[in-house]
């Protein structure tokens, strides 16, 4: 029997499960310096093999659509910030100042690569463009996202987010992903035909972050600090983030006249934080003890907008061939 589309996915599950662990036994000391060490060396291996993967083709494939790519940008690195900053008179009474920094953290975020193109592609959009787009924002996301971090997360009252710690992401995640890709000539094709060990990388290198920055934050007391209602209040306030940003990215790819390929592959490109990029991040940017807290809405945030955006993907795909060339405004 198939899964219902509405259930979380496995990897969800492993994440729940992963902070429940972390919530029952929290590493400390040795342990937690072991996990440490072991977290910095898969996040670079996962930034090595992403750069590996990437191809030069399919990104120049999609880059003649400049209008396209800065509408997306825009929305990343503009619209999310500015709606986590305008909303914070009706979103911080809903939670915590630590998960509100979580907030402003998660609108600074890069799109995400995999999932934008596998909905992009569910829902018969721009492929090439989504992948140049989504991969523009990633690379560009190791740059702006500390800035943006430094300007506006920073005098919200997170700590950390330095020069240094620029240096240090520059460093940890942008060296291992250029050698990859320097290296793609001779290593693409391997990788290519072992896709599965780079969503091993990716999954697995992520949970071991959660792993260590909850059990920081635990031993910290975050459960403490963090009661349910501010947790309702969380899921509120991902909603009302997403349905903005699915809304706006809508709204302003038909007002720009761009046809319907390009409009779903601006609103699923231009609506969506990545978990893969967010989370080896704040471990940079941030203090071990507070990452928890500051990548709770980000979790959040990424299991809603694939349940959201799955549905969208799969409604968009039942549009007759024959609207396909039609402006977003058109009438169907």
């Amino acid at each position: 029997m198939s899964r219902s589309r509405y259930l979380p996915d496995n990897f969800t599950l492993a994440l729940v499960a992963t902070v429940t662990l972390a919530s029952l036994w929290p590493a400390g000391g040795a342990t937690a310096h072991f996990f440490e060490r072991l977290t910095t060396v898969a996040i670079g291996l996962l930034f090595f093999l992403h750069g590996a993967k990437l191809s030069r083709e399919a990104v120049m494939g999609g880059i003649t659509h400049w209008r396209l790519h800065l509408l997306v940008f825009g929305a990343t690195f503009a619209m999310f910030p500015l709606l986590g900053l305008a909303l914070k008179p009706v979103l911080a009474p809903l939670i915590t100042p630590e998960l509100y920094t979580g907030v402003l953290f998660l609108c600074v975020l890069p799109a995400t690569v995999q999932s934008a193109i596998a909905f992009t592609s569910m829902a018969r959009g721009n492929i090439p463009a989504a992948v140049c787009s989504a991969s523009a924002s990633t690379l560009l996301g190791v740059f702006v996202t500390p800035l943006l971090v430094n300007l506006i997360v920073v005098h919200h009252g997170a700590a950390g987010a330095s020069l240094d710690a620029i240096g240090r992401i520059l460093l940890q995640l942008m060296a291992p992903f250029v050698a990859g890709h320097l290296l793609r000539p001779w290593i693409g094709g391997w990788i290519q035909r072992r896709a599965s060990m780079l969503t091993l990388v990716d999954r697995g290198s992520i949970l071991l972050v959660v792993y260590t920055a909850f059990s920081a934050a635990v031993i910290e007391g975050l459960w403490k600090q963090v009661p349910m209602s501010a947790l309702a209040g969380l899921l509120l306030v991902c909603a009302v983030l997403l349905v903005l940003a699915l809304c706006i990215t809508t709204r302003a790819s038909r007002a720009l006249g761009f046809d319907r390929a390009d409009g779903i592959t601006i609103v699923f490109c231009g609506s969506k934080k990545s978990l893969a990029s967010g989370i080896p991040m704040a471990k940079v940017l941030f203090a071990s003890h507070a990452v928890g807290a500051i990548v709770l809405p980000l979790m959040l945030f990424h299991q809603m907008q694939l349940m959201v955006c799955a549905v969208l993907a799969q409604r968009w795909a039942r549009r007759p061939r024959s609207i396909e060339a039609k402006p977003a405004n058109a009438p169907a």
